[in-house]
This record gives C-alpha cells, sequence and structure tokens, in this order.
C-alpha cells in the first residue's frame, strides 16, 4: 500500500504519474528518449544499465521491470542480465559495455567519483562521447526514479510473470504514457 492515496493500483511508477500526470508525462517523455529512442547503445544495453543502477538502489520494482525488459530484448543471451545483477558485470558482453556499467555503478553512488582515468579507459575500448554521456544521465535518472517509487512506496508485485509482461511491454510500447 502506497504511503499516498494514488487512486489506482496500478504498478511501480505508472501508478504514481498516473497520480499526477502534468509531471508524469515528461517523466516518461525522459524515459523514452533515454531508453526507447535510436541510440548507439542498444536498447537491451539502455535497460540493463537501469536495472544495474535499479539494483544497487534496491529498488525492487525498477530492477525486476527493467531487467525484464532486458531480457526479453537480448533474447538467447539473457542469462546475462543476471549475471549482472549479481557481480555488475558479465563475461557475455563487450569490455566496452563492462566499462559502462561501471560507470553507471559508481554515478549510483556519486558523480563525483566519476574519474577521468575511467572514462580515459572507456575511451581506449572505443567508448563515443554520447555513450559515456548516456550512461551517466540513464545511472542519474534512475537514481531519482528509484527514489520516487520507493519514496512513496508504490506498490510493487512479487509475481515474475507481472515482470515479464511489464519487460516485453516496455520494448515493445517504447515507454508510451499510460494516460493518452
Amino acid at each position: 500500500m502506497s504511503y499516498i492515496d494514488l487512486g489506482n493500483d496500478l504498478p511501480g511508477i505508472r501508478s504514481l504519474v498516473t497520480f499526477r500526470p502534468d509531471t508524469g508525462k515528461h517523466l516518461y517523455d525522459l524515459a523514452r528518449v533515454i531508453l526507447a529512442e535510436n541510440n548507439s547503445l542498444s536498447k537491451a544495453e539502455r535497460e540493463l544499465i537501469a536495472a544495474h543502477v535499479s539494483n544497487l538502489n534496491g529498488c525492487i520494482f525498477c530492477t525486476q521491470s527493467h531487467a525484464s525488459a532486458a531480457r526479453y530484448a537480448f533474447q538467447e543471451q539473457s542469462s546475462l542480465v543476471d549475471e549482472v545483477l549479481k557481480s555488475g558485470k558479465s563475461t557475455q558482453l563487450s569490455p566496452k559495455m563492462n566499462v559502462l556499467l561501471e560507470i553507471a555503478g559508481i554515478v549510483q553512488q556519486s558523480g563525483k567519483l566519476v574519474s577521468k582515468e575511467l572514462i580515459d579507459s572507456a575511451k581506449k575500448l572505443g567508448t563515443k562521447d554520447m555513450e559515456i554521456h548516456d550512461t551517466v544521465l540513464i545511472a542519474a535518472v534512475f537514481c531519482m526514479f528509484n527514489r520516487y517509487v520507493d519514496g512513496l512506496q508504490a506498490y510493487t508485485p512479487m509475481d515474475d510473470a507481472d515482470y515479464k509482461y511489464m519487460g516485453e511491454r516496455m520494448i515493445t510500447l517504447q515507454y508510451q504514457f499510460p494516460i493518452q
């Protein structure tokens, strides 16, 4: 049960943006830009960054929903999602993607902890400036989203089937705002 009466029984952030659509629409627009629009990082990779940061923050709803989206997008390589949630990296990912996950994890702790050396090591692996930018942005935005969901104790389903459906929905509907 949420700390406030949201007037709906939707899960997670959907309940919050439905409660306050004037701000929620902007949050969904931001999520669509950073997670669903064309980018040199795949949708799967960006969802994985979101799940990784959410996991580090202990936000069950965001971890499970974005991990499910990443699994759906990675298809045959979906097992790497659990590897990242457990250890922060995966042997199935490129060194570039592993360093981006490392950057995201450091941003989750504090943006001030990101070092020039770490950014330089990412660039040596062929990481583009936009990929570094978007990784930091996804990490920062998900720290906010996680705190929003947990700070109001939004409804968090416990059934894996719910998350499987959410993950597929997030990838296929590309963060369509729930109120039209």
